[in-house]
């Protein structure tokens, strides 16, 4: 296959992985929140948080880089559920617990006051970003340990942590040592999304099923992140032929909603066009211009133009497998789609 490792790094570290400066404000509008929860509660209610609980896509570090600021940062709250309770000692609905964290927060200096949703109050911010603070109290069990409820319809069992966790062990798990770091599971996951959102057109799954796909079928190679995408967009096809929906990790439920799910359709159809694109590298007389300009085509940029010199040439192609030797991949000129 040829070599673009050094290319596709290059995309991710620049174009697809969050920069400091970015996670520095996120990490201020999160603090801000907390502050605002933490004070607005203390003095309406008198009520205080045990603590709050960072979570989703931020916690698991695969956020990625949006062109339109439109980041999502969970930062839960959490409180004992003895404390939820209104004036005369009856205890609050998980609807009554989000509305009372959603007045906590409320400030004249948003132009679009934060509202309260099924499964949080959602805070917006003027850059185009938002931060979700789902609510949750703290119970006992009758084995003497805790646990979390999530105010949503009504009062959820719940595990924020857990995914986290469960996210690291399979990273650190099936990552190659790479100078002293195991991270190129959490980059291949960053890139998925990247693809998964390189076309507003598109209906993808959420940022969580990719997730979970990309840990199912990630295709590790110490030095070779193109092969590496490549393979585990590859497996994540082929498991998408056979079966569209999707389970939750750490929970017993589905993610998906039903067998066939328009965003799972819509995922397997792209990653197979991606994948015909991707044809040209491993091809023996492919050239640098034409495996840049398939990789171009499938995160729809011209970042990768940055790399050809005059001729539009480059290195020759590096055939290269986890075993060392050539491999057999097969070409399939199947025709028809569509590219975003």
């Amino acid at each position: 296959m040829f070599d673009c490792s050094r290319e596709i790094r290059a995309f991710h570290d620049e174009k697809v992985r969050l920069s400091e400066a970015v996670q520095d404000k996120l990490r201020g509008h999160r603090d801000a929140n907390r502050e605002r929860v933490t004070n607005g509660l203390k003095a309406s209610h008198g009520l205080t948080p045990i603590s709050f609980l960072i979570q989703g896509s931020y916690d698991m570090q695969t956020i990625i880089q949006q062109p339109k600021n439109d980041y999502d940062i969970d930062d839960g709250v959490i409180f004992k559920a003895d404390d939820l309770h209104g004036p005369q000692g009856g205890q609050w609905t998980p609807l009554q617990v989000r509305q009372v964290v959603c007045q906590a927060v409320q400030d004249p200096r948003f132009k679009k006051a934060p509202e309260v949703r099924t499964n949080c109050v959602r805070v917006y911010y003027e850059e185009g970003h938002n931060v979700d603070i789902p609510v949750y109290r703290q119970r006992s069990s009758i084995l003497g340990g805790t646990y979390l409820e999530l105010a949503s319809v009504e009062w959820r069992q719940s595990n924020p942590k857990a995914v986290t966790e469960w996210f690291d062990t399979q990273v650190q798990t099936h990552s190659p040592d790479e100078e002293g770091t195991k991270q190129q599971m959490r980059r291949q996951v960053r890139l998925l999304k990247a693809f998964a959102k390189s076309r507003e057109s598109w209906n993808m799954p959420s940022g969580f099923i990719l997730s979970v796909l990309a840990s199912e079928k990630y295709h590790a190679l110490a030095g070779r992140e193109d092969v590496s995408f490549y393979e585990t967009i590859r497996g994540i096809h082929s498991r998408l032929e056979w079966d569209l929906t999707v389970r939750h990790p750490v929970v017993d439920e589905a993610l998906t909603k039903t067998a066939e799910d328009a965003s799972m359709v819509e995922l397997k159809t792209q990653l197979k066009q991606a994948l015909e694109s991707l044809v040209i590298l491993h091809d023996r007389d492919c050239t640098k211009k034409a495996a840049l300009q398939a990789w171009g085509k499938v995160f729809n940029t011209d970042f990768f133009d940055k790399f050809l010199d005059d001729e539009g040439k480059g290195r020759g192609p590096t055939i290269l497998t986890t075993s060392g030797k050539q491999p057999q991949f097969p070409v399939k000129k199947e025709g028809g789609g569509r590219y975003g």
